[in-house]
């Protein structure tokens, strides 16, 4: 014969009781009868626990998606779905409210999640925007500032007469050592950068520098992306529209971050010491 798990021992419990119980008589009911056999420490909160995690209207990091049982608001439980013995009709009204009310929880919680996804949509096309809206001098200086963020230090921009094919330039740590590096920046909408504009940036800054960093708001063509690490050359990395974004949010680089709460219940991390 199968053996029953610990869910499926409590359900038994209760159906052999005949009314709700808590988590501590559904154990003991279930040490009674010889339900289900522990070989484990802390054996009623085990079953506590794993009542809880199939429990509706309780959503947690560790709740399952199978729901067995459901909480009265006495604390004690009983089988999801079915009629609660001895309940008066104001009774039953009661706990429907109740569970309507976790429901309705979820559900907004949900609406939550689904606007603020939205919301991280519209968010990065709008940074986007704005780089894209930058004068190429400006957006120079941003490559600048978000390096310096990263840690490069003594970043300089080169004079626009000066700059030899190279926007800037500075330093980076690598262990006891300091690499030169330069950068360049292309503010362009929607035009893929060219493999011709790496191998050009790359003849500008080879024999001065051990790194190149390639700065646009756009993208950049396949072939660009081949040519970017070759054996041998310095080695340039591409950083596109949509990886600055992701460095401006990790960073809070030119970003603000409004503190909105929401609140959920998880009661149930008060029982993970025995989970």
């Amino acid at each position: 014969m199968k053996k029953r798990t610990i869910r499926e021992a409590a359900v038994m419990a209760l159906k052999r009781s005949g009314k709700p119980l808590s988590a501590k008589d559904i154990y003991n009911l279930i040490i009674e009868q010889d339900l289900y056999r522990f070989n484990a420490e802390n054996p009623e909160n085990i079953v506590q626990v794993e009542i809880r995690r199939h429990c509706e209207g309780l959503d947690f990091p560790t709740a399952k998606p199978t729901k067995d049982f459901q909480i009265l608001r006495d604390g004690k439980y009983w089988i999801k779905g079915e009629t609660i013995p001895g309940a008066t009709a104001s009774e039953i009204k009661s706990e429907v409210a109740v569970r309507k009310d976790a429901v309705n929880l979820k559900s907004i919680v949900s609406e939550l999640n689904s606007i603020h996804t939205k919301h991280k949509e519209a968010f990065r096309k709008q940074i986007l925007n704005n780089l894209k809206e930058l004068t190429p001098t400006d957006f120079e200086v941003f490559s600048k500032k978000l390096m310096e963020v990263y840690g490069f230090k003594d970043m300089k921009v080169t004079p626009p007469s000066k700059d030899g094919g190279i926007d800037g330039h500075g330093k980076l740590k690598v262990g006891i050592t300091y690499l030169d590096v330069a950068f360049q920046s292309k503010r362009w909408n929607n035009a893929p950068v060219p493999q011709k504009e790496i191998q050009s940036f790359r003849g500008s800054i080879q024999g001065k520098c051990e790194q190149g960093i390639y700065f646009t708001t756009s993208t950049y063509t396949s072939g660009a992306k081949d040519v970017s690490l070759q054996k041998g050359a310095v080695p340039i990395v591409l950083i596109d529209g949509e990886l600055i974004v992701d460095f401006m949010i990790e960073k809070e680089f030119g970003v603000d971050i409004d503190n909105l709460k929401v609140y959920s219940i998880d009661l149930g991390k008060i029982f993970s010491d025995y989970e």
